[in-house]
């Protein structure tokens, strides 16, 4: 019998096997993947956001001798370990391969998680943090890469914002859990939940994960652009991609700064302002509600008037909100704005990721999105530390409020010069200099 395969036979691939470098198309075995990834940022996501969910038990019921500005720094810990995470994770998957970077990065967040439940202290709860956020930087990347490499092409703009819609349904669900499981059981449960990420989902990982990368040995384009990349940044910050570099990366830094602000603060805020810990929570909830309905709205939005002018309307949108927050409106009122900053905040970075895909060509790509996202993750370790300065300065709960929405005002303007910038650059004859 002859038992050479059709070509019209699909692929099959074991976990842990190099896929060729073929045209993607859907099949159950990249369905099954794409889920366990999503599951895996959706876990990314409850990590990020958790912190915030236990931030008044940290202050008032540990005895560690936190405050609001300490407390602050503890919140940033996991962000710098994020910063981290992502600058490895490009090296690691091109050593390791997607699939074991993306399982390693999500053993590390989990295992490190489930041990702030037992940290004696504010410098190991600190020190914990800081390592699982390296896990969390270098899943989401690894996790997203993959996916594309096992999509269709015209399926991975749709697919990538699904993917990242996982971070604010993590912080949903962290918002959901707290509210029942913190009275009842203390602070130390909400990190025990990390137990089914080890325990569930990273053994799926380990069923259903394919490795995308090429067998040892044999370099092919994916190994040239990853070269193209390390010798790129040269690119970025030169013409004719200087001035729309440097506009994204701070675009991302400002809208990082007001999401993952809000992320952190947002329960202690609405407490502070009078709230008890069960509406506190649920303010959380509509916030990353908003941020998922964002998700999804502006990449619909995004495709239909591109991508940069719908970031300003979003992003606009977020400082509205958190600006009428400031007056004091009725709690119903409050809802709708925390789920319009949510719309606003992570739809504008999701649109900023949309527009810096699409500027570059495709050699810079990758090189673009890191460099944005990289000098963006400042942005998210200073946002936790300036809110709790802000409150130990006893300037109260507002102040918080006009930061997050100077920010996304700030945002709004940095991509009205984006789209400025784009017109003239589109228009200039070839051979002029477009910076």
């Amino acid at each position: 019998m002859n038992h050479t395969p059709s070509a019209a036979a699909p692929e099959r691939s074991t976990p842990g096997t190099a896929i060729p470098p073929a045209t993607p198309r859907f099949s159950k075995q990249s369905v099954l993947a794409v889920l366990v990834c999503w599951l895996l940022v959706v876990f990314d996501g409850y990590d990020l956001i958790v912190y915030g969910t236990v931030q008044s038990a940290l202050i008032n019921d540990t005895g560690w001798g936190l405050t609001k500005a300490t407390a602050g720094t503890v919140g940033s810990m996991a962000f710098a370990g994020m910063m981290i995470g992502a600058v490895l994770a490009g090296r690691m998957a091109d050593t390791w391969g997607r699939r074991r970077t993306i399982l390693g990065c999500a053993m590390l967040f989990s295992v490190f998680t489930i041990l702030c439940a037992f940290a004696p202290n504010a410098y190991v709860f600190g020190a914990l943090r800081l390592v699982a956020g390296i896990g969390l930087g270098g899943l989401v990347p690894s996790a997203n890469a993959l996916v594309a490499e096992l999509v269709p092409a015209k399926w991975r703009s749709t697919i990538a914002t699904l993917m990242m819609s996982g971070v604010p349904i993590g912080g949903s669900l962290a918002a959901l859990a707290g509210i029942p499981l913190i009275p009842a059981f203390g602070w130390p449960v909400m990190f025990l939940v990390a137990v089914l990420a080890l325990a569930v989902v990273i053994p799926l990982g380990l069923r259903y994960l394919p490795e995308t990368l090429p067998p040892a040995g044999v370099k092919t384009a994916g190994a040239a652009a990853a070269e193209n990349r390390r010798a790129g940044f040269g690119s970025l910050l030169r013409a004719p991609y200087l001035g729309v570099s440097v506009l994204y990366a701070v675009a991302t830094l400002v809208t990082l700064f007001a999401w993952y602000g809000l992320g952190t603060w947002l329960p202690n805020l609405m407490q502070l302002a009078g709230y008890n810990l069960g509406s506190a929570l649920t303010f959380a909830l509509a916030l990353n509600l908003g941020a998922v309905v964002g998700s999804v709205a502006t990449a619909w939005a995004g495709t239909r008037f591109g991508p940069v002018p719908t970031a300003v309307a979003a992003a606009a949108v977020a400082a509205v909100a958190l600006l009428v927050l400031v007056a004091g409106p009725p709690v119903t009122v409050v809802y709708l704005m925390l789920v319009l900053a949510g719309v606003g905040t992570h739809g504008t970075q999701c649109l900023i990721i949309a527009a810096v895909a699409s500027h570059y060509p495709a050699h810079l790509r990758g090189t673009a999105l890191g460099w944005a996202l990289g000098v963006g993750r400042i942005g998210a370790v200073a946002a936790p530390q300036a809110g709790g300065l802000l409150l130990a300065a006893g300037l109260g709960v507002n102040s918080n409020f006009l930061a997050f929405a100077g920010a996304a005002a700030v945002a709004a303007l940095l991509l009205i010069a984006v789209g400025a910038k784009t017109i003239r650059t589109t228009s200039t004859p070839v051979g002029a200099n477009n910076v």
